[in-house]
């Protein structure tokens, strides 16, 4: 199972760059998680469009979601240049109906999860864990079996997160603000409260991501490094962890 960082940006991407974007690979199957803003064309960096099985979707906030419409256009084109006729899944949550109907056209085709009951893409499983934010969000638990990834999506701290991240291999957590601030209002994370996470889910490695647009992001690992003694990485395009 690999996982690897296209986008980390939250709320606009910086240049050449991208917001929340990444993929998951497994025994041949390959997942896009989210596919925020200038997602698409760093993704084609690595991937052509007949490498993707499917996308899951953490919730509908643009800085996840705004590459869908180019990803569409594209499957469009290629069906009029006759060089694919693929539906790719798009998996998301149906809390929002109005946003869900977007989903299925031209090449894609909207399938639901819900909370409670596991997705099954090739060899891997996801669970999810509705979050504490402004729109409708839920973070994902992946395994194939033997190792597991958690990747919270967009939330403020809240105790169901550490079950849900328990033992992970990876943790991949939204670190939209600096210790002492208060993110709770927009239902992000600061970084003290993302090494805290780690800390007591007790995970063997801990990604900071949905980075911040202001001050120094070594200040986010330092921060989270006084919580938690594992590993700590800050999200960057093409970091990719393996099992």
């Amino acid at each position: 199972m690999k996982f690897t960082v296209i986008g980390y940006w939250g709320a606009y991407p910086e240049k050449e760059s991208a917001t929340s974007c990444y993929v998951l690979e497994s025994n041949g199957s390959t997942v896009v998680i989210d596919l925020g803003s200038g997602a698409l064309s760093r993704l084609f960096q690595y991937y052509s469009i007949e490498d993707i099985d499917g996308v899951v979707l953490s919730h509908f906030h643009h800085d996840h979601i705004a590459d869908l419409g180019s990803l569409q256009y594209a499957l469009l084109v290629q069906q009029h240049l006759n060089e694919t006729n693929k539906k790719i899944p798009i998996y998301a949550s149906k809390d929002n109906p109005k946003d869900f109907q977007r989903l299925t056209h031209n090449g894609t085709v909207g399938k639901a999860y819900q909370e409670g009951h596991d997705l099954t893409i090739g060899s891997v499983h996801f669970s999810f864990l509705k979050t504490k934010h402004p729109k409708s969000c839920y973070a994902m638990r992946i395994t194939n079996g033997e190792n597991t990834i958690v990747y919270t999506a967009d939330t403020s701290f809240f105790p169901e997160l550490i079950d849900f991240s328990k033992d992970a291999d990876l943790l991949v957590a939204e670190t939209s603000f600096y210790k002492g601030m208060d993110g709770k209002k927009a239902g992000h994370m600061t970084s003290e409260e993302v090494g805290k996470l780690a800390n007591m889910a007790n995970v063997k490695e801990l990604w900071l991501t949905h980075l911040p647009h202001f001050g120094d992001h070594e200040q986010l690992y330092n921060e989270a490094k006084e919580q938690f003694k594992g590993t700590v990485r800050l999200a960057k395009e093409g970091l990719s962890f393996s099992t």
